[in-house]
């Protein structure tokens, strides 16, 4: 069975690139009747940000990427908690000193600071300095409670392993560092704590970044010295913000939480999401979890790096809330409309009915509605439309010569009032555009509106209506 996990470090917040890694490790595990675990990788104390579990296991539950096994928090699987597991990696890291593939290391941070300092780079490549101490100083050194740490001890030649997006790779392990697998606090590190859980959690397929490609071999050796079987690799490109930048929360991407906030949908940010570094067999854009879990398929993958597009991403978003139910869009657009919406007269659903195939975001209705209110002070120039054949002198002989007709409305619905418009351009010998225009933007004070000129008198009211049309003659008077 395929088991796949995502094993992020609790520093914060869920980046757009570990959203992706989670949703692939999904996909491939769905894909193929497997599971999918959440494992939080907390054994860097010093990065550890309070609260940041909760943060990661909300925003997967948000996305729709639940575990399939793991405690039970609330009756549903939630996340194995590394540090909680600390006891069992020192006894493996024991098992490779006596193995002769690791070793204890006793060298302090004034020693590996000074390597440092010798270095060209001012990186260094540590020197094996304590590798050939003999089990006697090393018995004498922990008797004596002085501090050490447990390196890897990389053997000479090459490694060689499959990636499934790059291939065969092969690295010279003379350019692989003795890492450090047991810390100074007894604690494992990253690379030393997800070999073992992996193995111990039986995962066949490890997804993540690329910058790990080199890396991987450190973990294939010591896969390779306890006698397990090596995991299936798949490593992803980056998500990049432009062609030279990687998308960066401290630089001010977007992470999962700010689309949110800024009124995108979690399913639309997930389909998008798949996309960026996956390529479907067919043209297919839109895709429902379901939809994705059938058509994911490694060989999509792409070795190119993805571009972080909003634009596209808001285009999609925007197809997902024309999609929504009604009542389903309403329960999420309400919230803003009555936080931009301060007049009680205003018939906030059928506002929303307007506004539903007309927003890329939810965070578009505060401007979309803004004229609802008060219209703002606006260019005269809007009044000029070359399509609909106005400007701003017809204009204000058709708005002038509507109060009165506009007065005499009785029914004030959406049918009578455009049918009083159109006639009114019919018996004037104009173009219907030519008697709406006007209207529309007397009205809004936009040069787009979320409905046309009759809807958006039936919204306002008679009153305002007129109240608005003199204002706009007034407007438009003053100018000439």
């Amino acid at each position: 069975m395929i088991r796949t996990r995502f094993a992020p470090s609790p520093t914060g917040y869920m980046h757009i690139g570990n959203l992706r890694t989670a949703l692939y490790e999904y996909l491939i595990a769905r894909s193929n009747g497997g599971k999918f675990i959440l494992r939080i990788e907390d054994t860097d104390q010093e990065r550890f940000v309070e609260g940041a579990v909760d943060v990661i296991y909300k925003t997967l539950k948000l996305a729709g990427i639940k575990p399939d096994e793991g405690p039970n928090i609330g009756g549903e699987y939630g996340p194995y908690i590394q540090s909680e597991r600390k006891n069992c990696y020192m006894d493996y890291a024991i098992q490779l000193v006596e193995q002769g593939d690791a070793y204890y290391c006793f060298c302090t941070k004034e020693r590996l600071e000074g390597l440092k300092v010798s270095s060209k780079d001012n990186i260094a490549k540590y020197d094996r300095h304590c590798a050939n101490l003999s089990k006697q100083e090393v018995d004498k050194l922990i008797k004596n409670n002085t501090p050490f740490v447990i390196r890897q001890k990389i053997k000479e030649g090459s490694t060689t392993f499959k990636d499934e997006v790059y291939g065969l790779i092969t690295v010279d392990n003379n350019e692989i560092e003795d890492q450090i697998l047991i810390k100074s606090d007894g604690l494992p590190t990253y690379n030393f704590a997800n070999v073992i859980d992996d193995h111990l959690m039986n995962i066949t397929h490890v997804i993540r970044g690329s910058e790990y490609l080199s890396s991987t071999p450190k973990y294939n050796l010591l896969y390779e010295a306890f006698g397990w079987n090596i995991p299936t690799y798949i490593h992803v490109p980056p998500v990049m913000k432009n062609q030279t930048e990687k998308l960066s929360k401290r630089n001010g991407d977007a992470s999962f939480q700010d689309l949110i906030e800024k009124g995108y949908l979690p399913q639309a940010i997930v389909n998008y999401v798949a996309l960026l570094g996956w390529a479907p067999s067919t043209n297919q854009e839109i895709f429902t979890m379901d939809e994705l879990i059938k058509s994911f398929d490694t060989s999509g993958l792409s070795k190119s790096p993805a571009i972080f597009d909003m634009t596209k991403l808001t285009w999609m978003n925007g197809e997902y809330i024309k999609n929504l139910d009604f009542e389903e869009f309403y329960n999420i657009a309400i919230l803003k409309l009555e936080d931009s919406i301060k007049r009680k007269d205003i018939d906030l659903r059928l506002i929303a009915q307007y506004i539903k195939t007309r927003i890329g975001t939810f965070n578009d209705i505060a401007e979309m509605v803004s004229f609802i209110d008060c219209v703002s002070d606006y260019d005269v120039s809007l009044y000029k439309h070359k399509k609909m054949k106005t400007d701003e002198e017809l204009s204000l002989k058709v708005l002038s010569e509507m109060i009165p007709v506009m007065e005499s409305i009785d029914n004030w619905d959406n049918d009578t009032i455009y049918e009083t418009l159109t006639d009114f351009a019919a018996k004037n010998s104009m173009k219907n555009g030519q008697v709406l225009w006007p209207i529309r933007t007397a009205l809004s004070g936009k040069p787009t509106s979320p409905c046309g000129a009759s809807e958006l008198a039936v919204l306002l009211g008679k009153e305002d209506t007129i109240k608005r049309i003199k204002d706009a003659v007034l407007k438009l008077s003053s100018i000439n």
